[in-house]
């Protein structure tokens, strides 16, 4: 059975022969190996090209940005998963992974897709309308509002704020910061209450003005985060605590469930 689209069998990401690997173009011992930085390789993979010095700097920030952020969903699971099979270490890695959705981590895509959706949605209107008629969308399907909002940095996420600072300053700062702050002003007209800018706000915010693709967005957070995970995982091997995570929520939750032998 034919499924989807199956007339253009090409790749232009990587190839090879019996003396050479060549990488978007470039030779992989000649030209990248020692010569380019794995940032700029991550961007030139993504593309198809190297990133100005400007993007390197952003999609750096970015990276460093949310690569860690302490006991979180999926670096519980993680732990946990290595803790029942230390034997595989990239088992554990990908239980990490599976974890980053559209609640957690993986909410920078949903919020860049909102911000461009917003800005084409602009085209007939200002940034406020369209970021008002957006947000109001999403309350009528119940939707939470993608990129605000923390439950801990309820002051402000201090790594959306300084992303947002580093794109003013490298002059990356165009439309999708600029709709981010039209729908975080739009708040407390739309839902009666302000929320701050989160760090799933800003990165895509700052990485689509600086170029990223749209459709890679997710990728982002997924790369830096097997970054963090590895860190925990070779934590969990010298001082395991994925036993007493899995002990405290056994211990957290009752069994509200029938009783044998009642009824």
């Amino acid at each position: 059975m034919r499924i989807g689209k199956q007339d253009a069998p090409f790749t232009a990401i990587c190839t090879s022969d019996a003396e050479s690997i060549t990488v978007r173009g470039h030779d992989l011992c000649r030209d990248l190996i020692g010569k380019v930085d794995f940032t700029s390789y991550f961007w030139l993979l993504v593309t198809g090209t190297m990133p100005s010095e400007t993007q390197r700097f952003m999609a750096d920030a970015v990276l460093a940005a949310i690569a860690e952020h302490g006991l979180v969903p999926s670096v519980i699971a993680a732990r946990m998963t290595y803790a029942a099979g230390p034997e595989a270490f990239q088992g554990a890695v990908a239980a990490g992974l599976l974890g980053c959705g559209s609640v957690v981590l993986g909410s920078a895509e949903v919020c860049g897709r909102f911000l461009a959706q917003c800005i084409a949605d602009e085209e007939a209107s200002s940034p406020t309308d369209a970021a008002l008629r957006g947000v109001r969308a999403l309350r009528a399907e119940r939707k939470a509002i993608p990129g605000l909002g923390h439950p801990q940095h309820s002051g402000g996420d201090p790594r959306a704020l300084l992303l947002l600072d580093l794109a003013r300053e490298k002059g990356v700062a165009g439309r999708h910061v600029e709709m981010l702050y039209a729908i975080r002003d739009v708040l407390p007209e739309a839902i009666g209450r302000p929320l701050p800018i989160n760090v799933n706000g800003a990165i895509p915010a700052v990485m689509l003005d600086a170029g990223f693709p749209l459709a890679a967005l997710k990728g982002i957070s997924l790369l830096a985060r097997t970054a963090g995970l590895i860190g925990h995982l070779q934590e969990e091997s010298e001082r395991p605590i994925g036993f007493i995570l899995s002990g405290e929520a056994a211990k957290a939750i009752s069994y509200d469930g029938a009783v044998a032998g009642e009824g």
